[in-house]
């Protein structure tokens, strides 16, 4: 088992990394809402008793905030008026 999918639960980061900022979601709006969107994913997994699941969706959430503290990763699309 590859560590990606023992700590993500996904066969590749770097590919789920790609297809985020790809998404509909992250062009409209940034990466905060990828890295809400996770963990209230990640609340109702754990509301159903899937702790292990929830787990690697809190990692994937954190593998985000990680990107976009460093620069690979825009927190908010700028074309959105505050």
């Amino acid at each position: 088992m590859s560590n990606d999918l023992t700590m993500y639960g996904v066969d590749d980061m770097t590919a789920y990394f790609e297809d985020a900022k790809a998404s509909m979601t992250y062009r409209f709006t940034g990466g905060f809402m990828l890295v809400a969107s996770l963990m209230s994913d990640a609340q109702e997994l754990m509301a159903y008793g899937s702790v292990e699941e929830a787990r690697q969706m809190l990692n994937r959430a954190k593998y985000l905030q990680f990107k976009i503290a460093a620069g690979e990763m825009e927190f908010k699309n700028e074309r959105i008026e505050a």
